[in-house]
């Protein structure tokens, strides 16, 4: 994967040499020199920035480079954490937005197969396509998680954009995606067409009211995920401030890290995106809130609980909640109290639930489901597995 990767900046590992002894960026492995490659599979943690922008709709000719964001979070200390982590620095923009395409399929993909978790910094959106089908060959099903103001599911017909490339996810071969959930949707920023065709699809889709209203509904949706992403738009402009950025709603840098630990948290997540990033100035609040994303999301994942075998009954209490002409079973963990609802097999339809159709959930469902009412994300699930 060498030959696709450019060193961190001199700016930046000068920086690292100035800082206090136990900050993150005393203990982070760099690629700094074309001729030491570290070797790579001995971390738990790789982050990759990947400066590419070719296809932001928006796009207003600056270029893109991470070393703010790379300098505030060296410069946090560490939680109580067993870690490891190497910053492999950037890929190189290809001659061809297709090249750099194929240069973060190949990286991601290459890190996934050796067991470390690649964290990527990104441009435009787009990338999350390229992204996504790093997982081909090593999940069959992935479930995608958005933290976005748009849905960006676009016209699989027409080239890819910033705005448009979750079409492609769908539609395109191997059909891998089997669930994606957008969190922290605006209505008025989305085509009327593309809400129905959400929910024409199945997929999850919390609008930002709800989840301010109460942030702890992301957690069952990011339990179910093996790739999250961010779009830094998706957070307010008086929290994530740089030049371009002036949405007035979105998430505050509570929450936007409140779902970046629950990311982290859950044990499905192979790798994690932040994207729409841009070169900040390092007076901005941007760069920050950039790096404590990610110091949340490795914290996360660092207090990560291993459930057992999620179909032990000594591991869980089984709860049955009779609805009408069926019986709805939930799993509470005996470890983390956490629950889960068991989705029927059955053996006609195209099941592509995994770990024998245990659909993660919250209390707040098992007590619907004793009020008689069916929780709509079984509903979804149930509906998409008949395709």
């Amino acid at each position: 994967m060498k030959e696709y990767l450019r060193p961190v900046s001199k700016a930046v590992c000068a920086h690292r040499e100035v800082l206090s002894d136990g900050v993150l960026g005393k203990q982070i492995s760099i690629f700094q020199q074309e001729d030491k490659f570290p070797e790579v599979s001995n971390f738990k943690f790789a982050l990759l920035g990947v400066p590419e922008h070719r296809r932001d709709e928006d796009f207003m000719g600056e270029t893109i480079e991470f070393d703010s964001v790379r300098m505030a979070f060296y410069g946090l200390y560490p939680g109580n954490w067993q870690w490891s982590m190497v910053d492999l620095g950037d890929i190189i923009p290809g001659n061809s937005i297709g090249d750099t395409d194929f240069a973060v399929r190949e990286v991601v993909h290459q890190l996934l197969l050796l067991g470390v978790m690649p964290i990527v910094l990104g441009g435009s959106q787009d990338l999350l396509y390229a992204h996504y089908r790093a997982f081909d060959g090593v999940h069959d099903m992935i479930s995608l998680v958005n933290v976005d103001h748009r849905f960006d599911l676009g016209d699989h017909q027409k080239p890819l954009t910033n705005k448009a490339y979750v079409g492609k996810m769908v539609v395109d071969s191997p059909y891998n995606l089997m669930n994606y959930s957008v969190l922290g949707y605006q209505s008025y920023l989305n085509p009327p067409e593309e809400i129905a065709l959400m929910d024409k699809l199945h997929f999850d889709a919390y609008r930002l009211g709800n989840l301010i209203q109460d942030i702890t509904l992301a957690e069952p949706i990011m339990r179910q995920a093996q790739l999250v992403a961010m779009d830094v738009s998706s957070v307010n402009s008086s929290a994530m401030s740089f030049r371009y950025h002036k949405s007035p709603n979105g998430f505050d840098s509570r929450e936007i890290c409140a779902l970046s630990r629950y990311a982290g948290i859950s044990n499905g997540v192979k790798s994690f995106g932040i994207y729409e990033l841009k070169s900040f100035e390092r007076y901005e609040s941007a760069p920050n809130l950039v790096a404590q994303i990610l110091w949340y999301f490795i914290e996360g994942v660092c207090f990560r609980v291993n459930e057992g075998d999620l179909m032990n009954p000594d591991n869980f209490t089984l709860y049955s909640v009779p609805i009408d002409d069926m019986v709805l079973l939930f799993r509470k963990s005996k470890r983390t109290g956490r629950w889960w609802i068991e989705m029927p097999i059955i053996d006609s339809l195209n099941n592509n639930l995994p770990t024998a159709a245990l659909l993660p959930c919250a209390y707040e469902d098992y007590l619907s489901a004793t009020q008689q009412n069916i929780p709509e994300r079984w509903l979804k699930a149930r509906l998409r597995n008949k395709v």
